[in-house]
């Protein structure tokens, strides 16, 4: 039996493998901007953030936590130059070397990042305006047709012609809506006079320096989804210039929008009175900027459309992680297959049922789906990307610690290294003041029972990873190698060093 058969089960090596050269810097640009969600955030959790934490150093974290990912970045997308995969780009150890290269996933690491991507299209999908909140009718009626258009259509940046066009209209007049409201909202200070307080760096620690890992987390939750471009690799033209340029576009401009938005709210209301306006206007507190007019109309339903696009983008995400974990049989091999149109349905219907079994619940223990599904667990989202963020700023070094690649030291080193020490500065405060992310008393169970979550998972994981490694070698030696796990494309033992 050939090392391709025994990687797992497959009918084909072209059922296994997704469409590729067909998506360039402009539609992977789209991809993760629509899975950004630009004003889904701005509208929706500055606002919320606000009001929960209590914190008015959200435009400052943003700016900083930009530039903090800006050099996380710089190893980033160096390593996923060596590597493509449609999987989630988490730190590979040494291991096998398809095509003369060496990296292999760490074990338990793929499914953190599956739980956070699932909490945060919980996000996404069920964010509604304060006060006039979507049924949870409604809600389903979304998430049913998520499911199904991200199991009959591939994701919006790889759809050619108007299919591709129309959301790309959408997402820019997003965009231009921000930028119009926070322009508004700068030009009607209260008081007259445009506070710079919420920008300058005091801002991150005026309730104590350990609250900065709590606007810090508020501000990566907002940024989710700028690492995604690494996922479409395997589907990139020229995937060496593709991935670095659109990943460092959408960072720049995720930035950008969130802090002047984030910051005209606070000049629009004043500094000492946001916190309550938030908790007074909900996602009026950036619809308001511009008035009552046509702007805020245009805002309103834009937002709408936001949250449809944003958990479509997060919705085909997710299906890929579960791909990439069940092509190398990690997970069921059914999830690893795709059919006639290159999309995995298993997946896709799998992530589909998830999202139904969390409306149902929520609606027959009739909790509140703004606080308890909403925010908590979409900054527990936010938080699981932030601590794999400091895993894989370390795994950049350890894989370029084998062999460079002709990256230089700056790339393989230095960044990286300087990225993982603020991130795990960053979780290690966040840590210590979830109880002030999520709102409630530092003791309360909420406050430990949901960064501990991760714990677990990821031990659950290492747990599987050991399994295999004692039971089917032959799937643990493939974990990582993406379709080069089941096209046979393996490099011999003897060129192996």
């Amino acid at each position: 039996m050939s090392r391709t058969q025994t990687a797992g089960s497959k009918p084909s090596s072209v059922s296994r493998a997704l469409a590729r050269d067909r998506l360039g810097v402009p539609a992977v640009l789209f991809f993760v901007l629509a899975g950004v969600a630009p004003l889904t955030v701005a509208a929706g959790v500055v606002p919320t953030a606000y009001q929960t934490t209590g914190l008015t150093g959200i435009p400052a974290a943003f700016l900083v936590i930009a530039v903090i990912l800006a050099l996380f970045a710089i190893g980033y997308v160096a390593m996923t130059r060596h590597i493509t995969n449609a999987g989630p780009q988490i730190l590979r150890r040494p291991g096998h070397r398809p095509h003369r290269r060496r990296f292999r996933r760490p074990r338990g690491t793929a499914v953190l990042h599956l739980l956070a991507g699932r909490a945060l299209r919980r996000l996404r999908a069920y964010r509604g305006q304060r006060g006039r909140r979507p049924s949870r009718r409604a809600r389903a009626v979304v998430g049913v047709g998520t499911g199904r258009l991200g199991r009959h259509h591939h994701p919006g940046p790889a759809a050619g012609g108007h299919h591709r066009r129309r959301p790309s209209v959408l997402l820019s007049a997003e965009i231009l809506v921000i930028f119009a409201e926070t322009v508004s909202g700068l030009a009607h200070p209260a008081g007259g006079r445009l506070s710079f307080a919420t920008l300058s760096p005091t801002a991150l620690t005026s309730a104590g320096f350990g609250t900065f890992g709590v606007l810090a987390v508020v501000a990566v939750l907002g940024s989710v989804g700028f690492e995604q471009a690494p996922v479409l690799a395997e589907e990139a033209r020229n995937a060496r210039r593709t991935i670095p340029v659109a990943t460092y576009l959408a960072l720049g401009m995720i930035a950008v929008v969130y802090a002047g938005a984030s910051w005209a709210m606070a000049v629009h209301n004043g500094d000492s009175h946001v916190v309550a306006a938030a908790a007074k206007q909900g996602t009026g507190l950036l619809f308001g900027l511009g008035g009552s007019g046509g702007l805020s109309q245009a805002a309103q339903l834009l937002f709408l459309t936001s949250l449809f696009a944003a958990a479509l983008a997060f919705h085909n995400c997710v299906w890929r992680y579960m791909y990439a974990l069940g092509r190398e049989s990690v997970l069921p091999a059914a999830l690893g297959r795709t059919g006639g149109n290159n999309i995995p349905k298993a997946a896709s219907l799998v992530q589909s049922l998830t999202g139904l079994v969390v409306i149902v619940v929520y609606a027959l223990a009739g909790w509140d789906p703004m606080t308890h599904l909403f925010f908590w667990l979409g900054t527990t989202g936010g938080f699981g990307i932030l601590v794999l963020l400091a895993l894989t700023a370390v795994a950049v070094i350890a894989f370029f610690g084998r062999h460079p690649h002709g990256e230089n030291a700056w790339r393989r080193l230095i960044a990286p290294a300087l990225a993982a020490i603020l991130l795990a500065g960053i979780v290690v405060l966040a840590v210590m003041h979830y109880g002030t992310l999520l709102g409630v008393p530092a003791g309360a169970p909420a406050a430990w029972a949901l960064p501990v979550s991760y714990a677990v998972v990821a031990a659950a994981g290492l747990g599987w990873g050991l399994v295999l490694k004692i039971r089917r070698p032959q799937v643990y030696a493939a974990i990582g190698l993406g379709a080069h796990a089941v096209t046979g494309q393996l490099t011999p033992a003897s060129e192996r060093t």
